[in-house]
Formats: C-alpha cells, structure tokens, sequence
C-alpha cells in the first residue's frame, strides 16, 4: 500500500494519495524517511575499502553455519579460529552479518535436530515384519506399573510373543525377542523387527543381539505414532474391551489375563484388517482352507433362494496379498491390496 501511495504521489499531492489509499500521512512520510536511512547505510557500506566483500562475508556466514559451530556464540566461534590460526573478522563483525541475515542471537536453539527417515516397510508372508512394543498396566499401587511386550506380525496379526514384567528393560526385552525367534524358527536375513525410540527399543543390548541373529532393525520417527499402528491398535483392542481391569491387584493377575487375551486374540478374534480371518488361520496359511468353506457355504445358500440374492452371489474375501508400514513406493496389482489400504487406514488410531 505503500508503494502505491507513493506511485499515486508522482502524480497529485501527498495529502490526496494518502486519502486516495488509506494511508495516514505520517505512516507515509516515515517509511520515506527509513528508506532514506536504509539507502545511505548501504551507500556508507560499500563505500568502505575496509568492509569485508560479499564473498567473505559469505564464508564468514559459511563458518557460523558448519555443524562444529552452528550452536556456538561468535565469541566462541572466534576464539575457537585464532587458536587454529585464522582470523575472518571480529566478534561484532560476526553478530552483525548474523544480525543481517535474521539470525536469532541464541544460538544455542538453532542446532537442527537429525532429519529421521519415513519407516516404509512391506510383507507379503508371516514372519518377515514384526512390531514391538511396551505398554503400561495400571495397579491399585500409586506410581506403581506393570509392563505388557508384545511382539506382532503384521502380516498375520499374530500375537508371536509377548511377557508382562515389573519394570521395562532391555535385558528383559532381549530374553524376549531372542525366546520368539527361536519358536518361530526365524532364518537369518528373512525378518525385519520395527519399534518405535524407546530406551529399550533403542538399548545396544537388543541392538546387538539383532546383528547376531542377522535380523534387520527399524525405528518410528520421533512423536509419529502411525509409525507403528499395529502395536497401538492391538493394544487399543486389548483396553478396550469390556473384561479389561481399570487396575490389576498382582503381576500374577496381569499375566493370567493376558494369556487369556493373546489366546483370544490369536484364535478367535475375527480381525478387520485381514478380512475378518483370525491371526492364526493367517499365520499358519489357514486362511485359504477357511474363505473356501466360507464360499460353499455361501453358494450352497444362494441356490437354496437365489431370489434372496438379487442374481448376485457374494464372496468370501481372501486375506490380504500384502501389508506395510507406509505404503512403500511399489505397484502391486491386486484389488486385495486396495482393500487392505483401507482396513490399514482403520487401524492408525492411536490409543494407550
């Protein structure tokens, strides 16, 4: 608005622009008068022999931005050269170009935090992505927990392995993975084990027992909980049902009602996201044997009333080709996948 007050000036009055566009007079005059100012300090600048040039103002800034120094106060910064015998400029100089350049004084909030990669990760049988995670059971003890692992394929749904312990440790996690491999008879190189940056997810102990077992290691980004919706929504379906205790009197508790629950889970619960087949029929490559049956029994009441049916026999649907952790950049043509992107879509919500 200005520039056009200004455009409108050249042409009548000052007085008439200004009503012309809103503009009070006094708002006009003194963008006039700091435009002035701004044209002879750069004026002053360049007409400094002394002043450093574009280019080493340019390194200068160069330096202020490495990743030994982005979070160092130029005090620091130059200090740090003249020990390695070099001079650029001044402390003031290196305030003034930052100072220039809208950088903010404080440096020590502006080291960048490692850009994480989006896990993207696909299966198309059981046993080559698993999930795991940690969640907390409230006792009728104040700030007192148990700790529920649980170990999930998601091809399957299959709960593999799981444990409710006192306190959540990576030894403990260790035990557990290293115990659930061996039952399912994981080969090496075959298996990939995401987690979410929890302590133990992230400890050096279960770190290096999967490089002994030649199993590949994932993790979420930080705060991105869709990262790993397989655990969440296992665990949503765990505390949402109705026999799930608020608090659990004893450890012994906990674990005989989560036994109860994985054996459920595993064999009877009919599961949304992989067509209403159970983990198990999945896992151990029922499912085909199951959607069969379910068909005969579908065609055999189609041509008892046909009429009930409208001409149209339905189908039992098979389980799911594929299924993954942010759907990889691949092409995979199958309707049973574009059905699975919508159950998986279902499953992203978040609870615990």
């Amino acid at each position: 608005m200005i520039e056009l007050t200004k455009d409108l000036s050249e042409d009548a009055n000052v007085s008439d622009a200004c009503q012309a566009t809103g503009v009070s007079r006094s708002t006009y005059y003194y963008h006039q008068r700091k435009q002035v100012k701004q044209e002879d300090k750069a004026s002053s600048k360049s007409s400094r022999p002394w002043a450093l040039s574009t280019e080493e103002r340019q390194e200068v800034l160069d330096v202020l931005h490495s990743e030994e120094f982005i979070d160092k106060a130029p005090a620091q910064v130059y200090t740090a050269l003249l020990d390695r015998g070099k001079f650029l400029c001044s402390t003031r100089t290196m305030y003034r170009i930052l100072h220039d350049n809208d950088e903010v004084r404080e440096r020590r909030n502006v080291r960048r935090h490692p850009k994480y990669k989006k896990p993207e990760l696909l299966a198309t049988e059981p046993d080559q992505v698993w999930t795991w995670d940690i969640t907390k059971l409230k006792t009728f003890q104040k700030f007192s927990m148990f700790y529920l692992y649980v170990i999930i394929d998601i091809f399957s749904r299959y709960v593999v392995g799981w444990m409710v312990a006192y306190k959540e440790s990576a030894t403990l996690a260790k035990h557990l993975i290293e115990e659930t491999c061996a039952k399912q008879m994981v080969t090496e190189n075959h298996l990939t084990i995401h987690a979410d940056r929890g302590s133990s997810m992230k400890s050096k102990v279960v770190e290096q027992l999967l490089i002994d077992l030649q199993v590949t290691k994932t993790h979420s980004r930080p705060r991105v909980s869709n990262d790993n919706p397989y655990s969440e929504s296992h665990f949503k379906t765990m505390k949402y049902c109705p026999q799930f205790p608020k608090r659990f009197g004893s450890i012994e508790e906990a674990r005989s009602f989560c036994r109860n629950f994985v054996q459920y889970y595993n064999q009877e619960h009919y599961h949304s996201g992989i067509n209403y087949l159970t983990p198990e029929m999945v896992h151990y490559n029922h499912s085909e044997e199951v959607v069969n049956k379910r068909n005969r029994v579908i065609q055999a009441a189609f041509e008892r009333h046909p009429d009930r049916f409208r001409g149209r026999v339905p189908h039992a649907k098979s389980c799911p080709e594929a299924v993954w952790i942010n759907k990889p950049d691949l092409i995979i043509p199958s309707e049973k996948l574009r059905h699975h992107a919508e159950s998986v879509d279902k499953e992203e919500v978040v609870v615990d």
